[in-house]
């Protein structure tokens, strides 16, 4: 069992991390808050109890760069700092910044941040892993903080315009590959990453390259095709469908259930379920009156509930979180509603009558790659 502690642990990367590790049975996760940094006795316990600290917190963006500089290495120097006192020697991993290579205060700070852990490993004999990371987007992120591709997901979701100010060019990797990569250095199994002697630490291999105006067109293609009527887009590769998973978590709660068109005479009823320019499975359910199908969540698949016989009620909550978003569906007004990645979900038959569900989901990858993990919605 890895005892491991993430700093910034309830940032971007840091909240992906915490649940991923949470995942794993040989990950025991030690919690972190940020006003650790405020208490040396706390943060000196906090390390005392970590085998493993991924050193996240940071300030990405402030109005005064030397504030910015000087609040990324005071967190260092206390982390540091706690280390010594406790005698601890704790395998540090630090996310450091392709912008490293630049001029700004904050890749100052990375740089400079790397070098003082690396100087400590040296003379304590501890494990210092440096980590360049490139442009790290994908769900929850925070909008005109984290990345351009957050900013345009909730532009686009909240019916505000993009603008492009630099048409530059990305080098990108999604988050949940991040943390994937995270934890196979934790455990030693990790391969493949090149060691810049000049820089004295790991680049973190990008999974994706595309200017800023072909993103934007992308997003934009899910808001028109997807949002306004309701079409799976085509999301055939891992970076469509990593977009689409990011840019899915940004639109309101109100958005759904949406309703399908329905179109009836004397022979009966018609109702197209989905239209889809993606791969996918379809399949459907019968579930008795009173009955809960689900308690799970999904960390990549995009999937799809369409009610058309019955009274439902589908609940989905946030890994991590406390407030349960509710649906009620009724077959005599066929809808459906889309699942997020990162929310467990379920759907209840609230009716006295079957309840039939169609149900879309999208098989990209690997079957064989577990992508299912079980939580109530409802705390218990």
């Amino acid at each position: 069992m890895i005892k491991v502690g993430i700093t910034g642990q309830s940032g971007f990367i840091g909240n992906h991390l915490f649940n991923f590790l949470g995942l794993k049975d040989n990950i025991k996760r030690i919690p972190f808050k940020r006003d650790f940094f405020e208490n040396a006795e706390d943060l000196e316990n906090f390390v005392s109890q970590c085998d493993v600290i991924i050193h996240l917190a940071a300030v990405n963006r402030h109005a005064n760069p030397e504030t910015l500089y000087d609040t990324n290495i005071s967190l260092i120097e206390k982390l540091i700092s706690a280390c010594s006192t406790t005698e601890a020697k704790p395998h540090i991993l630090f996310s450091s910044s392709t912008q490293e290579e630049g001029e700004t205060p904050y890749g100052k700070s990375k740089y400079e941040g790397r070098r003082l852990l690396e100087d400590w490993g040296r003379k304590n004999d501890a494990k210092f892993t440096g980590l360049i990371i490139p442009n790290v987007y994908g769900p929850f992120g925070n909008p005109y903080y984290n990345s351009v591709i957050a900013t345009f997901c909730h532009q686009l979701t909240h019916d505000e315009k993009p603008e492009i100010h630099v048409d530059g060019t990305l080098k990108l990797i999604y988050v949940n590959e991040l943390v994937d990569l995270i934890f196979r250095i934790i455990t030693d199994e990790v391969d493949g990453m090149v060691y810049d002697h000049k820089t004295s630490a790991y680049h973190v291999p990008d999974s994706a390259t595309a200017k800023v105006s072909e993103i934007l067109s992308i997003l934009t293609e899910y808001k028109d095709y997807y949002m306004e009527k309701g079409c799976i887009p085509d999301i055939n590769d891992s970076f469509r469908l990593n977009l689409f998973n990011t840019f899915r978590c940004y639109m309101p709660d109100d958005h759904f259930p949406c309703f399908y068109q329905k179109h009836e005479d004397n022979r009966g009823e018609f109702v197209e379920m989905i239209r889809a320019n993606s791969t996918g499975q379809s399949s459907y359910s019968l579930t008795k009156p009173g009955i809960t199908r689900g308690d799970h969540f999904h960390t990549r698949k995009a999937e799809r509930f369409a009610v058309f016989k019955g009274n439902a009620l589908i609940q989905l909550r946030k890994i991590g979180a406390n407030k349960v978003i509710e649906y009620k569906l009724d077959g005599k007004n066929p809808s459906f509603v889309d699942i997020p990645v990162w929310h467990t979900h379920n759907i209840v038959n609230i009716g006295d009558e079957d309840l039939y569900t169609f149900f879309w989901i999208n098989e990209l990858y690997d079957p064989n790659d577990p992508d299912t993990y079980f939580e109530k919605v409802m705390s218990e």
